[in-house]
């Protein structure tokens, strides 16, 4: 007797001319791969760099273009492409771990009732060193985990999805210049039920703290937007409103915290100019989080006393 066809997973992966670390992230999914589970790896790319198609085809991979720039476009051109029963997701610059997929498939079988499953995500500096995580530590465990979502953030590359929600949810919103992914998902949430397995499933890949400024500074407002567009969209089920100023001054906090950090870091480097840049970013965003520590040693006055220092004066080794 024969056994039954394991499920497809159709695995998309956008990716912008990062071909070295597109090599990995593939090399990761294709590890996964066993007789009890098929998958159909799609490369939306959405780049210029030639060696791209190269990379996908040494790895087996569909190579699809997207029409427009953008994680959004790149994820919706792969979603368009995707034949499987089921959905997953890795950006280029990240990887998988061996226990991804199988808990998600094993607890969607279990529960048909889901339309996704989520794991963890551990995130890690460039060289895949764990900074923080894995996470999120916990969602509701009857599925209804929107309340949750509008507090956290998980990793995309942490979710199985029945290829269905493309009908009942819709692509990924391409106005979006940032948190996409988010927004996706508490679309999924706000329809259906979504389950949750405590596995690390994906190293998600850090890069230093100065080096995001100013995208940063770019991803703040969408990342608001997002968190006011599904508070409207969640209508009756919208949590109450204490509960949504407590997520959005977290939100505001993390925005706060990494701006400060950067301009210690950038301070600690004699970049002044940037240090206050920095600095202004975070009081901007989260003036509250500012007024807070105002009365309290920590990395606010740890800032301001940075930059109030004399600069230290370069040597003539140094220049």
């Amino acid at each position: 007797m024969s056994l039954p066809a394991p499920p497809l997973v159709s695995v998309i992966v956008p990716t912008r001319d990062r071909p070295a670390l597109l090599r990995e992230a593939l090399g990761s999914i294709r590890a996964l791969e066993g007789p009890d589970l098929a998958l159909e790896v799609i490369v939306a790319d959405n780049g210029a760099n030639p060696e791209t198609g190269a990379v996908a085809r040494e790895f087996g991979a569909r190579c699809v273009r997207a029409e427009r720039l953008g994680a959004s476009a790149a994820r919706n051109a792969g979603l368009r492409a995707a034949s499987g029963e089921f959905l997953a997701f890795l950006d280029d610059d990240d990887v998988w771990l061996a226990e991804h997929l199988r808990p998600q498939l094993a607890l969607l079988s279990r529960r048909p009732e889901l339309a996704a499953v989520l794991g963890q995500a551990q995130c890690t500096d460039e060289q895949r060193t764990p900074l923080y995580g894995p996470g999120p530590v916990r969602l509701a465990g009857d599925g209804d985990v929107l309340h949750d979502l509008f507090a956290q953030m998980p990793q995309i590359g942490a979710l199985v999805a029945r290829a269905s929600v493309r009908e009942t949810v819709g692509e990924l919103d391409e106005t979006l210049l940032s948190d996409e992914d988010w927004d996706w998902q508490l679309r999924i949430a706000l329809k259906h039920l979504v389950g949750f397995v405590p596995v690390p499933c994906v190293l998600f890949r850090q890069r230093p703290v100065t080096a995001d400024d100013d995208l940063r500074w770019r991803r703040w407002p969408y990342t608001r937007r997002v968190f006011l567009n599904n508070v409207r969209r969640a209508s009756s089920r919208r949590p109450s409103l204490p509960y949504l100023a407590r997520c959005y001054l977290r939100h505001c906090g993390w925005y706060y915290g990494i701006s400060l950090w950067s301009a210690l870091e950038h301070a600690h480097a004699n970049e002044r100019r940037a240090a206050a840049r920095e600095l202004t970013r975070a009081l901007r965003i989260a003036p509250l989080h500012a007024l807070r520590d105002l009365p309290r040693p920590g990395a606010l006055w740890s800032t301001f006393g940075a930059l109030i220092k004399r600069p230290r004066r370069r040597t003539a080794a140094a220049e």
